[in-house]
């Protein structure tokens, strides 16, 4: 198993620092985020080390996505929850706080309180639209 001796989340699968799981397979464990946007919010890692989207191997993160799945439908089974929210971030300027890939699922209620601020931008022109498409494209 890869594992980075430095990083929060490699020390919570080792067990060094205790987490309260909801989930575990041979390749991901969800735990609790200590700091809920919602009450049972959930964090969903894999056990291996990887720091972002880019460098997780495609069949880890296909089982990652999926657990955050199972935590998703027994978010609402077992919770009630109503909708769910995933977020994903990659980097420091995204917002990743840890440098370990995660998913946060986060169970929703009517009336939670919690709104994600999202601001709508807008292109001043189709032509800058086609630009941007074009520079996104030429990255493959």
């Amino acid at each position: 198993m890869k594992q980075d001796p430095n990083c929060i989340f490699c020390k919570i699968i080792a067990g060094d620092i205790p987490s309260t799981r909801v989930y575990e397979d041979d390749d991901t464990i969800a735990f609790l985020d200590i700091g809920p946007l919602v009450k049972g919010h959930t964090l969903v890692i894999p056990k291996d080390h990887h720091e972002s989207l880019a460098d997780t191997p495609d069949e880890l993160l296909a089982r990652i996505m999926s657990a955050s799945r199972k935590v998703a439908a027994a978010m609402k089974a077992g919770l009630g929850a109503s909708g769910i929210n995933i977020h994903q971030a990659n980097g420091a300027s995204a917002g990743q706080v840890v440098p370990h890939i995660h998913f946060h699922v986060v169970p929703r209620h009517d009336g939670d309180g919690h709104h994600w601020n999202w601001s709508a931008g807008e292109y001043g022109s189709i032509e800058e639209m086609s630009a941007t498409a074009e520079k996104i494209k030429a990255g493959f």
